[in-house]
């Protein structure tokens, strides 16, 4: 077994062909390849169809933009995840590198929405009828703006309103689609798709409630927040919850105790809706929808995992680290670890984990986090890494190895 020194200095393997490298892009990730997919059909479909008729381009828009919406559906999303992950560890490896990137279904949301919206336009365009016109428009405008809103330089930096948005304007454009398929004097299938719509986007509302809180705080960075309101989730997975429901929403990893009832969530200071929930712990907070899969339910589909956390990014490994349904090798690196997150959590890790690199940054600097992946996915002899840390060094970790032919996994940040 390597040192903790040896790791830092290991020599990386070389890149892959220039050709493998390309495919590995961050810019041709597969959540790019999906958006692209579905405006490919898009356009094959109006190639095909030469000049589409108004009613064929209403059922082109109502398609995308249904597939907009219910790929982002909580049970639509575990049921992704069910199929991607049923794939036994001995199919190739190069099918279930591929099955993986399950989490990047985001990508079938972007280019349905680019292509309904678009074909909504073209709609609206030909439509002569003053009234159609007139709701056409507006909805057309109301889409460019969720649209634009939620490109990456908006919604990096306003977040919160992108959130806004994104709800109150999609439930605004979602009764005027009602609105103007009404008008258009509709068949049954456009009526059946928008009854699916309308009740997969009140679902998780429909599951609104507040629920008590028990919160713990080691120390002033972090709190662990511990839920025991008759559901126990299952490993891997996330719960938003919220103060405002109607305001924002932040999502975090439920981590449950094998054999014990309830789950914790680990929130660690990020921002002011965090801070403020450390600073003014409280002792209910609303919860809605039901517990979602995350990106390190791809576990599964090896045969040996390695865990690559920073920080309170230890929230969503633990319940994997703690179910040890798959053998995983845990690289931690953190400020003062006893200190932050208190003796209990760091015991509880090193007793399913007595192997893991716990890294103190306060103490020996920050580390090559490739290189530490790295030695620890050669010494453990696993088949994928799983980063979950900042959005900078998770795509340093995921494409660095990636580029070295090993499979990596890591949040997208497209929520």
């Amino acid at each position: 077994m390597t040192t903790s020194l040896e790791r830092q200095s290991v020599e990386l393997p070389p890149r892959t062909s220039a050709p493998r490298r390309l495919l590995k892009h961050p810019r041709l990730m597969h959540y790019n390849r999906l958006a692209a997919l579905v405006l490919t059909a898009n356009l094959v479909f109006l190639y095909m169809s030469w000049t589409p008729s108004t009613r064929t381009m209403g059922h082109a828009a109502l398609a995308d933009l249904a597939l907009a919406i219910l790929v982002r559906q909580q049970y639509v999303i575990n049921l992704l995840f069910k199929l991607a992950t049923w794939a036994p560890t001995s199919w190739p490896l190069k099918v279930r590198w591929t099955l993986g990137k399950v989490y990047h279904f985001g990508g079938l949301h972007v280019g349905g929405a680019l292509a309904g919206a678009s074909w909504f336009l073209a709609l609206t365009i030909t439509t002569t009828d003053a009234p159609l016109r007139a709701v056409g428009w507006t909805l057309t405008a109301l889409l460019a703006l969720i649209i634009a809103t939620a490109l990456p330089p908006f919604r990096s930096r306003h977040h919160d309103h992108f959130e806004k948005i994104h709800r109150f304007g999609g439930w605004t454009a979602l009764a005027l689609f009602w609105t103007h398929t009404l008008l258009a004097a509709p068949g049954p299938v456009e009526v059946a798709v928008l009854s699916v719509v309308t009740f997969s986007v009140a679902l998780p509302w429909l599951r609104l409630r507040k629920v008590d809180v028990r919160v713990e705080r080691p120390s002033p960075h972090v709190v662990l927040a511990r839920f025991d309101h008759g559901e126990t989730p299952f490993a891997g997975s996330s719960t938003a919850i919220s103060r405002s429901p109607l305001k924002e929403w932040h999502s975090f990893a439920n981590v449950p105790t094998p054999g014990e009832p309830g789950f914790r969530l680990t929130i660690s200071r990020a921002g002011d809706w965090t801070g403020g929930f450390i600073d003014d712990m409280p002792d209910r907070i609303w919860v809605k929808g039901i517990t979602t899969a995350g990106v390190a339910n791809i576990e599964t589909l090896f045969t040996k995992v390695v865990y690559v956390a920073t920080g309170s990014g230890i929230g969503p490994c633990l319940p994997h680290l703690l179910a040890a349904e798959v053998p995983s090798r845990l690289v931690w690196a953190t400020r003062d670890p006893r200190t932050t997150y208190g003796d209990a959590l760091v015991d509880e890790i090193l007793a399913v984990q007595p192997h893991a690199l716990i890294w103190d940054t306060s103490r020996d600097g920050k580390p090559d986090m490739v290189r530490l992946a790295y030695a620890a996915y050669r010494d453990f002899g696993a088949e994928a890494v799983i980063c979950i840390s900042n959005k900078k060094l998770t795509w340093q970790v995921v494409h660095g190895l990636e580029q070295r032919g090993i499979p990596a996994y890591g949040a997208i940040w497209d929520s």
